[in-house]
């Protein structure tokens, strides 16, 4: 049975941990907003480059363009978006999850792996499986240089004839208490019907200097940095959101072990405090035998 100084000693030890995760949740809470603010700005932008992009595809062949045509090959690459630390609940677990379903399905193929984050990198680096390239994720908000040079790993690769297919997985932001991971081909580059096609509407005719398919070949890569880069924003802000989240959940369990402890000193210290008034009275009705 643990002494009175040994529960106190806990009480203390857990006390000091509930600072820490009270402060870790702040400082989530914090990264969160801005976080969240920078997805609100990208997702937006990156939708109406995927509309552009569609609507100048749709007036030319697949085969014209490398990123839109497909070999259909198995060499595939996979871009993995895993944060650098832990405590920050099952936002790694989830997607590494996701990556091993994905990896089952693609047995037959060759894989190459482009992890960013130290939590993947750690996850894979005694597999069988190669890695092409790794990053730490760093602790500030992600760069859009970062998402260039992801960017141009895979699409060197790919119109090389290195890779026939690019997928990116990452965590989508959903909410702070939701993340949803996200399995999204890269390369080559899917355009689907504009909602025009769809309704069978006629779609208006633009203009363009010095024409639609030079145009097109510069957008193609800046619209895989542009998705590289709102999945590292995603990632971030899901991080950021299930940490908070876990730090709240670990602050409110050690406010209750906390209680748990204290009750259980206070009776540890009413019962030997009994034991010695039942003493000192059972001495004094020794004495006056």
């Amino acid at each position: 049975m643990p002494s009175l100084k040994d529960i106190k000693r806990r009480i203390k030890s857990v006390k000091n941990t509930q600072q820490i995760t009270k402060a870790m949740k702040m400082v989530s809470a914090a990264k969160l907003k801005r976080a969240q603010d920078e997805i609100v700005a990208a997702r937006p932008y990156a939708e109406k480059l995927l509309g552009l992009i569609t609507s100048l595809a749709s007036k030319t062949s697949p085969e014209s363009h490398p990123l839109l045509s497909s070999s259909g090959g198995p060499k595939t690459g996979v871009i993995l978006i895993t944060s650098d630390r832990g405590l920050c609940g099952s936002f790694n677990t989830v997607l590494l999850r996701t990556i091993e379903r994905f990896i089952k399905d693609k047995a037959d193929g060759d894989l190459n792996l482009y992890l960013i984050g130290r939590r993947s990198m750690e996850h894979f680096k005694r597999r069988s499986i190669n890695i092409a390239a790794s990053r730490n994720f760093g602790s500030g908000r992600p760069s859009y240089s970062q998402a260039v040079q992801v960017a141009e790993d895979v699409t060197n690769a790919f119109l090389r004839g290195e890779l026939d297919s690019v997928h990116i997985i990452y965590s989508q932001f959903q909410s702070a208490l939701t993340q949803t991971p996200v399995i999204q081909q890269l390369l080559p580059i899917s355009t689907p019907k504009s909602e025009e096609e769809d309704k069978g509407e006629t779609q208006v005719e633009f203009i363009f200097e010095p024409s639609s398919d030079e145009v097109l070949s510069n957008l193609l890569p800046k619209y895989v940095e542009v998705q590289a880069f709102r999945a590292l924003l995603e990632s971030s802000a899901s991080e950021h959101g299930a940490r908070m989240t876990s730090m709240d959940s670990a602050s409110k369990n050690a406010a209750q072990m906390i209680n748990g402890l204290t009750l259980k000193y206070n009776r540890l210290r009413q019962a030997a405090i009994t034991k010695e008034l039942m003493e000192i009275i059972g001495g004094a009705e020794a004495l006056k035998g």
